[in-house]
């Protein structure tokens, strides 16, 4: 078990440390619940989202050394700056929001390098991943197992795996129009005046 451990958590932390089209980490949490029985599933789910909650905050810092710091100019540092008083005026809506997104099975990669351009603590974000994903990763593994039983996986995954890959380049593709767009986003208008507005002038 420790053997398994090791490795998964060195897999999963590289998964979450890349920008893009990397695997989501839940599909393999689902793959191990299908193939290997009796798994102690508790531990796994822990040290899957240790290893996550780390490879994203790896990504959020690096995004601010290297996409905050050398290509942002001023005037749009200060925009993405303004969401860091809206999330900490409404801490507990943050909280709930963060935690949602991260039981949910949709890409992190966009929070954490958008969150990574603001000057916010990274435990603010970290802490509701950590939760969301330890019990997300304990639900898929034990859920794989479970159909892994009763369903012949093996049919039912080449029939639906198309389909998930098309969604899963999809999303990914929609990496840097997002970012983009988040970095364009006129922030102040969004908490101040609840209305959306995009910044007016050059980058």
């Amino acid at each position: 078990m420790a053997k398994i451990s090791a490795i998964l958590f060195f897999v999963v932390f590289v998964l979450n440390v890349l920008p893009a089209f990397a695997p989501p980490t839940w599909t393999t949490m689902s793959f191990i619940g299908f193939a290997i029985p009796n798994v102690d599933f508790a531990l796994l789910a822990v040290v899957a989202a240790i290893a996550a909650t780390s490879g994203r905050i790896a990504l959020a810092k690096l995004s601010r050394a290297l996409v905050r710091q050398r290509l942002l100019s001023a005037e749009t540092q200060r925009n993405v700056d303004t969401i860091k008083l809206g999330i900490q005026s409404r801490p507990v809506v943050a909280f709930g929001t963060f935690l949602g997104f991260a039981l949910s099975p949709l890409p992190s990669n966009y929070l954490f390098i958008a969150y990574g351009l603001t000057t916010l603590p990274i435990a603010l974000l970290a802490i509701p991943f950590f939760v969301g994903r330890l019990v997300s990763y304990a639900f898929w593994i034990t859920t794989a197992s479970t159909v892994g039983d009763w369903l012949d996986v093996d049919m039912d995954w080449f029939q639906s795996a198309p389909y998930f890959i098309g969604y899963y380049l999809v999303s990914q593709l929609l990496l840097v129009p997002a970012i983009y767009g988040f970095t364009r986003l006129d922030w102040r208008a969004v908490f101040a005046e609840g209305r959306f507005k995009w910044l007016e002038g050059p980058k």
